[in-house]
């Protein structure tokens, strides 16, 4: 073979090795999914509000396999804002109340598969019964990435995870209602805040009670809080989406990873 030849396919070669992968192709229409997720078990799942670790890393093979992106809040944000073009689905993996599963269960597969998460502590039953201590809460907020990049933050479920629309009514709203309210909402903020890297800016609603009150929000906004995930079952990342009534979707024992799918219109 004569030398110019070798030499031009030698310039392919190198040119083939350093062409980027040029990712997923865009979709027509994508949107984001807020996945909700409370303990992580490491057999069976035995109640409602719970699942195996073997369907939660079917969930996750579920959104690589979809090229569905995990993004944080953070990124959502900006998509809705359009400061950010969405091309792709994309999903927010968000926990409720603080289950110690997350340490040692859900944070390894989301390392392995190099996911971020969201995870939303009921403030103060932290360091009790099957509750994260704060000092492993400490450590998940640590956690990085090459580059730096945090994987992990954290929100609040509120102070004492009670109903608040029953709450609103038993004290009559008003002025009683906005200081009970800075109690949930600023005392978790600031506890949560004592223990990890960054600050606390998005709020989980206690049973998914009291979406889009005006009051809650306005606590929220009082409070620094820049979101507030409902219990209510739709996508967001339109223009159109309300950073303070966030939709999730429970993946719960019994929930196909295929659902996910049918939310976004795959």
């Amino acid at each position: 073979m004569h030398k110019p030849t070798i030499f031009f396919l030698l310039i392919v070669a190198l040119l083939a090795g350093c062409t980027k992968d040029p990712g997923p192709d865009p979709v027509d229409g994508p949107g984001v999914i807020i996945l909700m997720y409370h303990r992580i078990t490491s057999g069976e799942a035995t109640n409602l509000y719970e699942r195996s670790m073997a369907d939660f890393r079917g969930d996750l093979d579920y959104l690589r396999s979809h090229d569905i992106r995990v993004i944080d809040l953070d990124e959502l944000a900006d998509i809705i804002s359009g400061e950010t073009k969405l091309n792709t689905h994309a999903a927010v993996i968000t926990f409720d109340d603080g289950d110690h599963s997350w340490y040692t269960h859900a944070v390894p597969l989301l390392l392995q598969y190099r996911m971020k998460a969201t995870f939303f502590l009921w403030a103060s039953q932290m360091g009790k019964d099957s509750f994260l201590t704060w000092d492993e809460v400490a450590q998940m907020s640590h956690y990085s990435y090459e580059g730096g990049v945090r994987p992990f933050s954290f929100g609040s479920h509120t102070l004492y995870h009670r109903f608040l629309m029953t709450m609103k009514e038993a004290l009559g709203g008003g002025e009683a209602f906005a200081a009970y309210l800075d109690e949930e909402l600023g005392g978790s903020k600031r506890l949560i805040e004592e223990h990890i890297y960054g600050s606390v800016d998005a709020l989980a609603l206690p049973y998914g009670d009291g979406a889009g009150d005006e009051d809650i929000i306005a606590a929220a906004q009082r409070h620094g809080y820049r979101f507030i995930r409902t219990s209510e079952r739709d996508v967001a990342g339109s223009s159109s989406s309300n950073l303070f009534r966030l939709p999730g979707l429970p993946l719960l024992d019994d929930t196909d990873p295929e659902l996910i799918g049918v939310y976004l219109g795959i």
